[in-house]
């Protein structure tokens, strides 16, 4: 077993070695390749951030989505532009390395064409060599050997200096051309460089800009969740205090023999939280009951701007609703879904001009941010009859009212279940 683990170990070895030895063999023009390949992948994943962020903006506005891809977008921003130093370093090196062999090139060429240059003086001077002659003179059979050899070897020489000076010049062109390349591609990723880190700039300033905007809508998000928490505890006690009332006038009524109904109070006026107003005697039977669900008609006509439940928020955080925000032109008329006695008419703290109809049994129907009220506490309304006007303006929603159901007990529930069309 420690023999087999040792095994492994060296092999494990082996292979880092071996990887090692291969990255450090790579050469300058496999590393710029290899760039170029991530620099490719970087861009791709760029551009499809940017796809993203358009497709969330064109969305419903998330900020914390926007924050999101903005991150991921600064930081394939930062890899581009690393890769592009990179690459000018690389591109830099290579260029400077082309102008030294460019410079000794020139040297090389200044040398051999001054050596081919003093070569044809030379010529010129002794004038056409004549090889027959120098043939014929030689005075041996080796004297004829050398001689040709001569010949041979100095022919040989101008040829191969010619051929040189060509080489050398065509090198030379070949390398202008390399260096006017290599130029050419640092004057590119220097402006993509130049333009990348601005769209970095930029992308930083709209993050910070983001993460404001996100802040204040966290604060602004977190103050109107307190102040419905509020409201909403405020409208939990007058409703446990007109079921309070409810049920010790239907145990007065049970426990008179003659079942004698309550006159209505001859007085109304607007209802405050520290004390509800005295509950109005309630219809002998309930006119709301659960045979109702889905089949009421709705309070306003217009348009869902919040629903019953939680409802998440851009910036994370989440504020419950109790009812369904009816959006609706303002002065709307807004009437009873069923029959009932209003039980609250005036204005209540958060919600303005409220008015909450009772229908027995313990059902209440509430209808909040009202403009104008049009009917009284104590009075009997029956269905589609108009208790007020829709208001709401200065609410973020704006004009709008939001509309309850309370069963028993005071428990709110979905009121879109009860309205017509509303499932």
């Amino acid at each position: 077993m420690a023999r087999s683990a040792g095994l492994l170990a060296a092999l494990v070895l082996a292979l880092g070695l071996a990887a090692g030895s291969a990255a450090a063999q790579r050469t300058p023009q496999q590393e710029i390749a290899e760039s170029e390949r991530r620099l490719e992948e970087i861009r791709q994943q760029r551009a499809q951030l940017r796809d993203e962020l358009t497709r969330i903006r064109g969305q419903v506005h998330d900020v914390a989505s926007e924050m999101a891809n903005l991150r991921r977008q600064v930081a394939a921003s930062a890899s581009l532009l690393a890769e592009l130093n990179f690459q000018v370093q690389e591109k830099n090196r290579e260029a400077e390395a082309t102008t030294r062999d460019l410079l000794a090139t020139q040297d090389q060429l200044a040398e051999r064409r001054a050596l081919l240059q003093r070569r044809l003086r030379d010529i010129y001077k002794r004038g056409p060599l004549p090889d027959v002659q120098v043939l014929l003179g030689a005075r041996s059979f080796a004297d004829l050997i050398n001689r040709y050899k001569y010949l041979y070897i100095v022919a040989r020489r101008d040829r191969s200096l010619v051929h040189e000076v060509d080489q050398l010049r065509d090198q030379l062109v070949l390398r202008d051309q390399e260096l006017k390349r290599a130029l050419s591609d640092i004057q590119y990723l220097q402006q993509e460089r130049e333009l990348e880190h601005s769209q970095l700039q930029a992308l930083a300033s709209e993050q910070g800009q983001n993460l404001s905007t996100l802040q204040v809508r966290e604060r602004s998000t977190l103050a109107r969740a307190n102040e419905l928490a509020a409201d909403e505890r405020r409208m939990a006690d007058l409703i446990g205090g007109l079921e309070r009332r409810r049920r010790e006038a239907e145990r007065l009524a049970a426990a008179s023999r003659p079942a004698e109904r309550p006159a209505a109070p001859a007085t109304g006026g607007a209802a405050t939280p520290s004390r509800p107003p005295a509950v109005a005697a309630a219809p002998s039977a309930p006119t709301l009951t659960p045979s109702d669900v889905g089949s009421l008609g709705w309070p306003v006509g217009g348009r869902i701007v919040y629903r019953f439940g939680r409802a998440p928020q851009a910036n994370g955080t989440t504020i419950r609703w109790n009812g369904v925000g009816i959006g609706a032109e303002a002065g709307s008329p807004v009437r009873a879904v069923e029959g009932g006695t209003v039980v609250l008419a005036g204005p209540f703290e958060g919600y303005g001009p409220t008015v909450v109809v009772s229908h027995g049994g313990g059902y209440y129907s509430l209808y909040l941010y009202l403009r104008d009220v049009s009917v009284r506490e104590g009075q009997s309304v029956a269905r589609g009859q108009q208790v007020g006007t829709v208001g709401g303006e200065s609410t973020p929603e704006g004009a709008h009212i939001e509309f309850q159901i309370r069963t028993p007990g005071g428990q709110a529930v979905d009121p879109l279940t009860w309205l017509r069309g509303g499932r």
